[in-house]
């Protein structure tokens, strides 16, 4: 049973997460001014050894597509591109709208909608259940928006996580944009309680990782873990169990010789809950 992963965070909405013998490469950005370099970048040595490797973009906003993936050795490596429909024609990879569902060596890949462009991604691989949401969120811009438009903002957000409610899912990465201002997690709360992920990973926060790690203070449930990845390259090795959750945090960026590796963080979920007193309620607390 396939109930182990390793996440690794890259940049903005960028991540990798590998199950058994298979990589999986989501909406891999390095940056407006190139914030993701030098050994921080995936690399030839990150593809060695996979039986498959699936390329994921959400969509063609330049946040979440940098074209050098398609510089990275396709010829050789077992890489599928798994591209929205919105992508300009031309672009390698299998197109995916909202609905569609695809089969890729064993892997299921089925496309739920978005609230803004293209799709997201919801990946069973092996036993475990991954879920990327691209642009999915709820988008109420209330500084700036009508009434109205909030109330459309909602409408089209909760119907778009409906066909999600029910769905197992171990492991998912969502929007938390600090430019929506006080309500920045009001997408992320919605879906932490409608969906119930095992694991809620933030992103999309915009360089101020002190939102991710807010919102990973705050967002736990009885029912879901939240985890803030907040440097490049750092990696969380995922052990599911049927009622436990282990969670060990490690930096994987290469060091010079002569420094120290920090110590990897062991998060012992089973101590934390039995000191937790609102380990018995479903509503987020801050710790």
């Amino acid at each position: 049973m396939a109930n182990q992963a390793i996440v690794t965070y890259f940049h903005h909405s960028g991540f990798t997460v590998a199950v058994e013998k298979t990589l999986l490469v989501f909406d891999y950005w390095r940056g407006e001014n190139g914030e993701l370099s030098g050994p921080a970048q995936l690399s030839a040595r990150d593809f060695e050894g996979w039986d498959q490797i699936l390329v994921f973009v959400s969509h063609d906003h330049e946040d979440h597509f940098d074209e050098v993936i398609y510089t990275w050795d396709y010829e050789h490596l077992p890489i599928t591109y798994i591209v929205s429909d919105d992508l300009p024609i031309g672009k390698r990879g299998k197109r995916m709208k909202p609905g569609d569902e695809i089969t890729v060596g064993g892997t299921v890949i089925r496309a739920f909608d978005s609230t803004d462009k293209g799709v997201s991604f919801y990946v069973t691989v092996g036993d475990l259940h991954v879920f990327h949401a691209g642009d999915l969120n709820l988008w109420h811009w209330r500084d700036e928006s009508t009434l109205r438009e909030i109330a459309q903002a909602e409408k089209d957000y909760y119907a778009a996580v409906a066909p999600i409610e029910g769905l197992p899912m171990e492991i998912c990465m969502f929007p938390v944009d600090p430019r929506m201002g006080g309500l920045y997690d009001a997408g992320a709360n919605h879906f932490v309680m409608a969906v119930k992920p095992r694991l809620f990973i933030p992103m999309h926060w915009q360089n101020r990782p002190e939102v991710a790690v807010s919102y990973a203070r705050k967002g736990r449930t009885k029912y879901t873990e939240v985890l803030a990845l907040t440097t490049p390259r750092e990696q969380a090795e995922l052990t599911f169990e049927e009622y436990e959750l282990h969670i060990r945090v490690t930096s994987a960026v290469p060091r010079a010789e002569e420094e120290t590796p920090a110590a990897p963080q062991d998060v012992n979920l089973e101590a934390f809950n039995a000191a937790d007193p609102f380990a018995d309620t479903d509503l987020p607390v801050k710790l």
